[in-house]
């Protein structure tokens, strides 16, 4: 069947059916796909009105709608010889002139001139004509199947093609029309193919836009991921009110699932309440993560003994179905139940002897070696927090013992939240069970920070010291790699420090952290290494926030180290930069920098009065003494708003002082009084930040 040309825009459907996907890159495959596919129609100069993605985990597919069946005509300029060069004294055309317009394919006079900056040239300018859409697009679908993000790809068969999964079928159609190709060495046409179960026949598909309806109506396939995942987010909730409860639905968990049927029939199945005296996070745990199920709360977050199941079959007996996944469940929950068990056999003080046995890094020691660096530091910490030294010491001893449990190792995403609870079947003080718990906190960037003092201190011991020891042993990130995670625990440091409003010396922490490894055992100044790298994180931290990058350099380049004491600063330049004073004061602050770094002379300390010689210089220098001593008591009460808004009332001494004052007075005597001056009215700002940074 052939498209009829005069259609000038119709709907355009690809679709790559395959083997089961993996499940957890799915939507980035499917997402990744339709951007590839945009991207080759807008580089080709392809119209089209919108994309729609479809994926399940036997096919990628996208529709595009309203696309041109005609590529758009495309503009042709050539540039040629310089006009001086085109044509001799006479006004004849050159050899090069009639050269470029035989390389066209004209007569010199059909050449065009166009001027630039530089002078005259010859052009030929032509509208070429746009190809077929359809005999294009298998180039744009082949190269957007050679950029998706896959590891790893594969071979089947006897041929060299190379995907995540072996590829069965392939559709092509351009409205009504199938474009001729192969893809894959699978060629191209109408045939697609529904539910393995429920409509395994092919289904031939007479236009483009039918695509998704008949999946749905007829197939039993949902191909829109959204849809489906909403679909299945609505089912689960449903279910879970029925037996009078709450579905927790985890994102991950729910995309996960969503990549895993086409028609989903949500089961629901229950399991012996015996069970209900393990950690529900270990049950949790089995039940996601082995089985992908949902579990359900009561209105009080108490786990109730129930799960919900998402089945890629409408089963005709649907309690076969329930009565199958209760089964499959029973085992997993009794291994979560025998692994508490054995685990609770065991204090986890006996098991940090055991951390012996368990390499941190080679050049850094043991598991064993870091829990007594982490107990050293987060007993330092939290004596100068006014916590208890003992309990602090206590936690970061046993805060890495539950990696050595059954649970931890079946269940790695527990550790730390199954420390707690070994804790607490040990009778350890209840401070130290939470603060083993919260001890990782936070995981990622934005996640929920320790609450405790306790656990902030051991989580601030545990990521001082892997910084130190990874950079002290020449380990440091380079480009995207960072295997010991350095980025991610110098940002956990300065949020946990700023947003936990923690009044540490950050210099302190690091030479504290240092002096817990052997003498020598590190590099020289890994200290002043590591608080570089955490300050470069604090510039993208303050940067995520809005605050500029100038206002951020302003304090930053003071290099403070107490980092709560430079977010209050931070707060104060930002407020700063909105006065109508600070755009004068900053240029002010600029010029006296720039004339101070050219001095090679001594500079006296103050400037003396004695020498002056215009009012301008007595004005600022009085003006100076009548604030200081307000910024500086605003400034030991941490008000650094304040400190600069007493600060912008200088502006009118300090621009009639460069207005009316020569600073590099021939008398050299007066000369170094007027840079002390100066050097003394910077002095007073740089204790809040070095406004000459701002950009205004």
């Amino acid at each position: 069947m052939k498209h009829d040309s005069s259609e000038q825009q119709t709907d355009l459907l690809i679709e790559i059916g395959t083997e089961e996907l993996p499940p957890k890159a799915l939507k980035n495959l499917s997402e990744a796909f339709v951007d590839g596919i945009c991207t080759g129609l807008e580089n080709l100069k392809i119209n089209y009105r919108m994309a729609t993605p479809f994926a399940t985990p036997r096919r990628l597919a996208v529709i595009i709608k309203g696309i041109d069946c005609q590529q758009a005509a495309r503009d042709i300029e050539r540039r040629g010889p310089a006009i001086r060069a085109a044509f001799d004294a006479n006004g004849a055309p050159t050899k090069a002139a009639s050269g470029f317009a035989r390389s066209c394919g004209v007569e010199v006079a059909a050449l065009e001139t166009i001027k630039t900056d530089k002078g005259e040239w010859l052009v030929f300018r032509s509208v070429e004509a746009g190809k077929a859409t359809a005999e294009l697009i298998p180039g744009v679908v082949e190269d957007a199947l050679a950029i998706l993000p896959i590891p790893k790809r594969m071979r089947w068969g006897s041929n060299d093609f190379e995907f995540i999964r072996p590829v069965h079928w392939i559709v092509l159609l351009l409205g009504d029309t199938v474009i001729e190709t192969e893809i894959m060495g699978i060629k191209a046409g109408r045939e697609t193919f529904g539910h393995r179960f429920h409509h395994p026949q092919a289904i031939s598909l007479d236009n483009a836009s039918d695509y998704n309806r008949v999946l749905e109506r007829e197939a039993h396939v949902q191909a829109v991921f959204s849809t489906r995942q909403a679909k299945i987010s609505i089912l689960v909730q449903e279910a879970a009110e029925l037996v009078g409860g709450f579905a927790v639905i985890d994102e991950d968990l729910l995309t996960e699932v969503t990549s895993l049927v086409e028609w989903p029939v949500a089961v629901t199945g229950q399991f012996s309440e015996e069970f209900l005296e393990v950690p529900s996070e270990a049950l949790i745990a089995a039940m996601k993560g082995h089985q992908k199920y949902f579990h359900v709360v009561d209105e009080n977050q108490k786990l109730l003994p129930y799960f919900i199941a998402i089945s890629n079959i409408e089963s005709q007996q649907p309690e076969v179905v329930q009565s199958g996944n209760e089964r499959v469940i029973r085992p997993r929950l009794a291994d979560a139940r025998f692994f508490w068990q054995q685990d609770c056999a065991n204090s986890l003080e006996s098991r940090l002897e055991k951390l012996k046995t368990v390499v941190f890094e080679n050049k850094l020691g043991t598991l064993y070696d870091k829990s007594l660096r982490i107990a050293e530091l987060s007993g330092y910490i939290s004596k100068h927090l006014e916590l208890d030294e003992l309990l602090g010491i206590r936690a970061g001893q046993l805060c890495k013992c539950d990696l050595l449990t059954e649970m931890v190792g079946e269940f790695p995403e527990l550790q730390g939240i199954m420390g707690e609870y070994y804790a607490h079947h040990d009778q350890e003080n209840p401070r130290v069970a939470n603060a083993i718990a919260q001890h990782y906190m936070p995981r990622h960037w934005g996640d929920t920070l320790p609450e405790s003092g306790l656990g902030q201190a051991v989580a601030l011991a545990d990521r001082l010291d892997t910084l130190v020891g990874i950079f002290g042993i020449g380990k440091a990130p380079t480009g995207d790699k960072d295997p010991f995670g350095l980025r991610r625990a110098a940002i956990g440091v300065l949020r946990i420090l700023i947003e936990c409003g923690l009044p540490l010396d950050l210099r302190e922490l690091l030479d504290s952290a240092v002096a817990s490894y052997a003498e020598g055992s590190l590099h020289a100044d890994v200290d002043d290494q590591v608080y570089r790298y955490i300050l470069d994180r604090l510039r993208g931290y303050y940067q995520e926030q809005g605050a500029g990058a100038d206002s951020i350099d302003a304090v930053l380049s003071c290099l403070p180290s107490n980092l709560l004491d430079a977010n209050l600063r931070i707060i104060a330049v930002e407020d700063f930069r909105q006065k109508p004073e600070a755009t004068s004061l900053a240029a002010a602050n600029k010029r006296i920098h720039n004339i101070l770094k050219k001095v090679t002379d001594p500079i006296p300390e103050q400037a003396d009065p004695t020498w002056f010689k215009t009012a301008q210089e007595r004005n600022l220098y009085d003006a100076l003494q009548n604030v200081t001593q307000q910024v500086q008591n605003e400034i030991d009460a941490n008000d650094y708003q304040a400190a600069l808004g007493i600060l912008s009332g200088l502006r009118d001494v300090v621009d009639n002082f460069f207005d009316e004052v020569m600073v590099m007075d021939e008398d050299m005597q007066v000369r170094h009084n007027r840079l002390a001056l100066l050097q003394n009215l910077s002095t007073v700002f740089l204790q809040i930040a070095d406004v000459s940074r701002l950009q205004m």
